[in-house]
């Protein structure tokens, strides 16, 4: 490979959110963090030199973008996923989760229904309650090892409660679904035809593997809003930029005003940067990456299947978020907890993190080095066999 994923990097004293915040988030200190969705991996080193020569102009003042960065952005749903806008559909936030909130004061009133399907990434249910919205889920069927979508009740949650917006996950975080064509179409039929509002969250849609492929739900339905943002395909969560298309113009108009109302005006200029960089210079390195993330999943299903049979690998099609269920030992939420950390030394999202769907599970980060993945499942073989 050209680019280096084994070297272990050092975070501690970085103020990394993953490996310098346990005491702080109720963990104790020492344990081995795979928890929260950003890589152990630097950024690739094209983007880091498109920073540094920025830094190195000395003025980090109100930025705007002009064409190329519009350019850049376009060119790669585009030729990725086949997904055509235009500039003008494009509305620019600090993240993702910052824009659904947005879009659900834009396009809800309170105490309207908002729709989730379970188990799903936490900020889903944070944002939706603290605006006063009512919360309504379609649980994801779980049968045979894969999750799968229930259709009626899908149709049956948004006729009784009165949805108004529907919070789509695609990727799925943290099941690792990569819904099909037919799976997106049947949601979107209910959705056209009873009025209801779709944002589809694709943060992940870079991070798919092989046997499946992406589809942008805006292929599908011109009126949905699609967020994306460059952060957990390059590592650039701390830089905050993210990138919706909004091609229906009354929708952007709505969306726009709110974002307005809550005062944020310009992106991060080192973020604009990057994401500008990464749509074109990091394709190279998103295929290696993509590569060692493969070996890393298909080390953790061979060791698992060998040497840990009881936990269960739902399979991955897309993430680097691995669902595990460890329901075979019959534990509380509580002990499983308490022996992934006090036994095993990991930290781990509990899976009731998800709702009360992921009872049983844990969501292990395994986009780390391979030496340090090794660490972890030895240790897991060690508590659990």
């Amino acid at each position: 490979m050209k680019y280096d994923f084994d070297t272990v990097v050092d975070h501690r004293g970085t103020n990394s959110l993953k490996h310098d915040f346990a005491r702080e988030r109720g963990k104790p200190e020492g344990l081995l963090p795979l928890w929260v969705a950003d890589m152990d991996f630097p950024t690739a080193p094209e983007i880091l030199a498109d920073i540094q020569k920025r830094v190195a102009h000395g003025v980090i003042g109100y930025t705007e973008p002009k064409g190329d960065y519009y350019d850049a952005l376009l060119g790669w749903y585009e030729s990725r996923f086949g997904y055509r806008a235009s500039r003008l559909d494009v509305v620019k936030t600090p993240g993702v989760v910052f824009a659904l909130a947005q879009a659900i004061r834009a396009f809800t009133e309170p105490g309207e229904a908002v729709m989730i399907q379970t188990p799903v990434y936490y900020p889903f249910y944070e944002i939706i309650r603290e605006n006063g919205r009512t919360l309504v889920s379609n649980p994801l069927v779980y049968k045979e090892g894969k999750y799968t979508i229930d259709l009626d009740d899908f149709e049956r949650q948004i006729t009784s409660h009165g949805v108004k917006l529907f919070i789509l996950c695609s990727p799925h975080n943290p099941v690792g679904r990569v819904w099909t064509p037919n799976e997106l179409a049947g949601m979107n039929e209910i959705c056209e035809r009873r009025g209801v509002i779709v944002v589809s969250d694709e943060i992940h849609g870079d991070l798919v593997w092989p046997g499946h492929t992406h589809t942008c739900f805006g292929t599908l339905n011109e009126n949905a809003i699609v967020a994306t943002a460059p952060s957990k395909t390059f590592n650039l969560a701390g830089l905050q930029t993210s990138n919706l298309f909004v091609k229906n113009a009354d929708l952007r108009s709505r969306l726009k005003a709110e974002i307005s109302r809550s005062g944020y005006g310009q992106l991060n200029t080192l973020g604009l940067v990057a994401c500008q960089s990464a749509y074109t210079k990091g394709s190279a390195w998103l295929e290696e990456v993509k590569t060692y993330l493969a070996q890393n999943i298909r080390l953790t299903r061979e060791f698992l299947a060998t040497r840990l049979p009881k936990i269960r690998l739902v399979k991955p099609e897309g993430t680097y978020l691995l669902w595990l269920d460890f329901s075979a030992y019959e534990l509380t939420q509580k002990e499983l907890d308490r022996r992934v950390t006090e036994g095993a030394q990991l930290w781990l999202n509990s899976g009731t993190t998800f709702g009360q769907d992921g009872e049983g599970f844990q969501r292990m980060n395994i986009a780390c080095p391979r030496a340090t993945l090794t660490v972890a499942l030895n240790r897991l073989e060690k508590e659990f066999s």
